[in-house]
């Protein structure tokens, strides 16, 4: 082996002619800018790097890699990605030190075997905690629905080459159906997943606590109905909590742990454990309505329903915050969500919060419940949702939507930028983040970022609500919620964004 000229090709420029080398690296930035799209500028910058610097010997080539990194270092994208990685220890350290406070989960129960019900008990089975799928006085069919979720889930997995079959037999071994609350008697700690309903939450938590040990906690996987008021029908309401999977539970990193009123420091530091034990990312928050993910939401969607009620199409709208780095538009996430669960988790919110979340009048969404258009769960919605040939899912604009507009004497739309639907969208969303941290529902504002990211799929690449306040500007965004004030209070600043404007503050400081 001629180590030496080996050594020598490795530091000299690469053997590529200047038709050679356009043609490689054409091919990869067109390849790879598919891939990365348009929000991560690394993929591109390196292979700009690399087409710069082919032409030149080892050193010229990394100082063009060090003005590379330079510049990609320097960029609000590393900010709010290393901002993430940063957030993401917090929540483990978090969990870790919750897994110091409190006797471990080694075994769980979920009352409701429906898709919800199914996807905790596959995510706890496979993470090694054996699960009982409870549910009484339901059908069997009931049960096999839960458990053909959890066989669904797997079973893609195994298709793609990503579980073998002998761990899909051991997760399924560990996942127990019944129909009878007695097998709860062991559990330590249960996951109550039954339909959203506050009276039939009551019924079945009140019943559940009379058959568990006096030392199991009983959890609630709601999205918006208080943990304190569930707490009423408890004798141990210290040793109950809120629980808060998102849907699909094995994809979604996030679960809300919410505090009630009466909720125990040790329930909700084992309850934090558990999550962390399944693979989730929990975040603790105090009880409210909507709790944080839910409660943010919402002046979101209200800055939806404001721009149709102006004029501007949904797909248009769509579209725009798609461009702004949303995995899907308000309108698809609404079909997926599913209209008459946001309709009702909308007058939720509008009790809890009458003086900024409460509609008056008609709106698209309210418009669509009426008529049962409940989104993709019947195929109706903003969008008509459908298979194609070879099975893979499909939309296509509604146009019923129009008549419906037509009722409601919508607006012509006219005047409304993208930067407009930008605002209006993201700015009630901001001002409600801002509230949580005001009324002391969630901790830091780390913690919000987080949960937006890990629980809507907030834009990575700008770090969360409070990392694009900081990057934008405050004072900026004051001015624009000053323009589109007249349209309600979800646009009023709150106090502390207005201090830290004033202050020349961020939420998340540099240094």
């Amino acid at each position: 082996l001629d180590w030496q000229s080996k050594r020598q090709e490795k530091q000299d420029a690469l053997k590529l002619n200047e038709n050679e080398s356009m043609m490689t690296f054409e091919t990869a930035r067109a390849f790879i800018a598919g891939k990365a799209g348009p929000n991560y500028p690394a993929p591109l910058t390196i292979v700009g790097v690399m087409q710069a610097s082919a032409r030149f010997p080892l050193e010229g080539a990394l100082e063009i890699e060090a003005e590379g990194f330079a510049e990609l270092a320097k960029s609000s994208e590393a900010t709010a990605l290393i901002g993430l990685f940063l957030g993401d220890q917090l929540l483990k350290k978090k969990a870790k030190s919750s897994r110091k406070l409190a006797e471990p989960v080694n075994r769980a129960a979920v009352l409701g075997a429906g898709i919800m019900g199914g996807g905790v008990a596959y995510q706890s089975s496979y993470k090694g905690i054996p699960i009982t799928i409870a549910m009484k006085d339901i059908a069997q069919a009931q049960l096999d629905l839960g458990m053909s979720e959890a066989t669904k889930i797997m079973q893609k997995r195994v298709d793609r080459g990503r579980m073998k079959s002998q761990k899909m037999a051991e997760v399924l071994t560990g996942i127990t159906p019944t129909l009878s609350y007695e097998n709860l008697a062991d559990v330590d700690l249960v996951v109550e997943a039954v339909v959203e309903k506050e009276s039939v939450k009551k019924i079945v938590l009140a019943e559940t606590e009379k058959k568990i040990s006096e030392k199991a906690i009983l959890t609630s996987n709601t999205s918006t109905i208080s943990i304190t008021e569930l707490a009423k029908v408890l004798t141990r309401p210290e040793q109950f909590c809120g629980m808060h999977f998102f849907n699909p539970v094995h994809r979604m990193p996030l679960v809300e742990i919410i505090r009630g009123e009466k909720s125990s420091d040790a329930t909700i530091a084992a309850t934090v454990a558990y999550a962390a034990a399944m693979g989730k990312s929990p975040i603790v928050v105090n009880d409210c309505p909507g709790f944080l993910i839910n409660r943010v939401l919402f002046p979101y969607f209200a800055g939806f329903s404001g721009l149709v009620n102006d004029g501007v199409d949904f797909v248009r709208i769509d579209k725009v915050m798609e461009k702004f780095g949303w995995p899907m538009g308000p309108a698809l996430l609404l079909d997926v969500v599913g209209i008459d669960t946001s309709f009702h988790a909308g007058g939720v919110m509008a009790e809890g919060f009458p003086d900024r979340m409460s509609q008056d009048a008609p709106t698209i969404i309210s418009k669509m419940y009426e008529h049962e258009w409940y989104g993709k769960k019947n195929e109706k919605g903003f969008y008509i949702h459908s298979k194609d040939k070879k099975g893979k899912p499909k939309k296509e604009p509604n146009p019923g939507i129009a008549d419906f507009l037509q009722d409601l004497g919508v607006g012509s739309g006219e005047g409304i930028s993208d930067t407009d639907i930008i605002d209006r969208m993201m700015l009630p969303m901001l001002m409600e983040s801002s509230r949580c941290l005001e009324d002391n529902i969630v901790e830091t504002p780390v913690e919000v970022d987080m949960g937006l990211i890990y629980g809507l799929g907030f834009p990575p690449f700008r770090g969360g609500i409070f990392r694009w306040a900081d990057t934008f500007g405050l004072n900026e965004l004051l001015q624009r919620a000053e323009k589109h004030k007249a349209l309600g209070k979800v646009y009023e600043p709150t106090e502390q964004i207005m201090k830290m404007a004033k202050d020349g503050k961020l939420f998340h400081p540099r240094e």
